[in-house]
């Protein structure tokens, strides 16, 4: 690009467009929205049904299943078939087989799944039996996140989960009697009452019952959440900021030295499982959305649907009344490439230097080495020169210092960015 004007309009739209033509969507995301009740920490869109309702008995889910496939079959296909698919909610385990099988199937006959893709499916302890879970996995279902959060009764109480340590260790033997070859442990640290003891002890559980994946998320006060309403930050019996960073740094220094990567700020995989459909975002690629509250990125732009269920079926009914065809424009030069930024920095590789440079211009580049100097001083920032055995020049944050203090390297970007470009 030209290092004169690197952030050009006419060059960027150029840039865009090859982008585009050589990276049609290859993964899917599906919402899920339906839980049994809402935990106090979420701020999801979903739709409570009760502890008795499922995909065999609720009118809501069997609708909401009719209507998401209407989606899928008015959606534009670049006819390439998808390498991931990913079920996220709410509670995906309270779909039927045979509505998972129907979503699938709807899939498949609009874009094509490709041999060996990477079917993922959220499930909740307590939420399935055998025979449901046999039925995925014949479905097609070869990678499991189950929502464990804690191994303690009293602190999954506290969140408001509908289940208990016992039925956590009940869907784990499930998973493996039905043999799903990829399962994935969802944990939470930052609780209430969560000491550094019982994180640790909470680690050590986990890593005894070797998960593939393991996805570490720090408890986030979400506006309008029951503990928004309950808790202040810093205030007891939330962990102090001390405290839930030395729980990142703990679980870092457990997981690794049990042989996990730690491949993205808050997950960590053995060699070889990595998520690849979250890869997607994170490296900035296009993907397609379905349903509630879900954000799609195709032909450049990102659309995300409303987070209510009837604001959901008139998007969709004017969608489909449209063809399929989404207003909107490509995003500015400068959002694309923070977007880049803040995701690319996630993950433990960074960025590609290089790739930057093409894609930017030499000088924006400079501009983004020169914010993160003082933070590569720090050591919370490394900026990697080639060497015979790695010739890939690369910007990444460190491991665990840069994480933990990723938004505040973050923030100094995107003020230093929006500012000079």
């Amino acid at each position: 690009m030209d290092d004169r004007n690197p952030l050009s309009q006419t060059a960027f739209s150029d840039f865009h467009l090859a982008v585009n033509a050589a990276s049609a969507p290859r993964a899917a995301y599906l919402h899920i929205p339906f839980c049994r009740r809402r935990c106090f920490y979420c701020d999801f869109p979903v739709s409570v049904v009760g502890d008795r309702r499922n995909g065999s008995n609720s009118n809501a889910i069997v609708k909401y299943v009719d209507r998401l496939c209407q989606e899928i079959a008015a959606t534009p296909t670049f006819n390439i078939p998808l390498q991931t698919i990913f079920f996220g909610g709410g509670t995906p385990s309270l779909l039927s087989v045979a509505q998972l099988d129907r979503l699938l199937q709807t899939l498949n006959h609009r874009f094509g799944i490709a041999a060996g893709a990477e079917i993922s499916m959220e499930i909740d302890p307590g939420t399935f039996d055998l025979a449901q879970i046999q039925g995925y996995r014949t479905a097609g279902v070869n990678r499991v996140s189950l929502g464990v959060q804690s191994f303690a009764d009293d602190l999954l109480k506290a969140c408001g989960r509908s289940h208990s340590v016992a039925d956590i260790y009940e869907a784990i033997d499930l998973l493996h009697r039905a043999e799903i070859p990829n399962i994935s442990l969802d944990l939470i640290s930052g609780l209430p009452h969560l000491t550094l003891d019982c994180w640790q002890a909470t680690l050590d559980t986990a890593i005894a019952l070797q998960p593939h994946h393991l996805s570490v998320y720090d408890l986030t006060l979400e506006t309008g959440t029951a503990f928004d309403r309950y808790y202040q930050a810093g205030e007891h019996p939330l962990p102090t900021d001390e405290t839930t960073a030395a729980m990142y740094r703990l679980a870092q220094q457990t997981l690794t030295t049990a042989g996990y990567q730690h491949y993205e700020i808050s997950n960590y995989a053995q060699p070889g499982y990595p998520c690849r459909h979250n890869l997607t975002y994170w490296e900035n690629r296009p993907y397609y959305g379905f349903g509630m509250g879900a954000t799609s990125y195709t032909h450049g732009y990102r659309v995300t649907r409303p987070r209510k269920t009837w604001e959901y079926y008139e998007w969709l009914e004017e969608y489909i009344a449209a063809g399929g065809k989404q207003p909107g424009s490509p995003p500015p030069p400068n959002e694309v490439l923070l977007e880049t930024l803040m995701l690319g920095l996630r993950l433990a590789e960074g960025l590609d230097r290089d790739r930057l440079v093409r894609d930017w211009g030499t000088a924006t580049v400079d501009r983004i080495d020169r914010c993160l100097q003082p933070y590569a001083q720090q050591g919370w920032v490394e900026i990697a020169t080639p060497h015979p055995d790695s010739p890939r020049r690369s910007v990444r944050l460190s491991d665990p210092e840069g994480f933990l203090f990723s938004n505040t390297i973050l923030a100094a970007l995107f003020e230093d960015l929006a500012v000079n470009l």
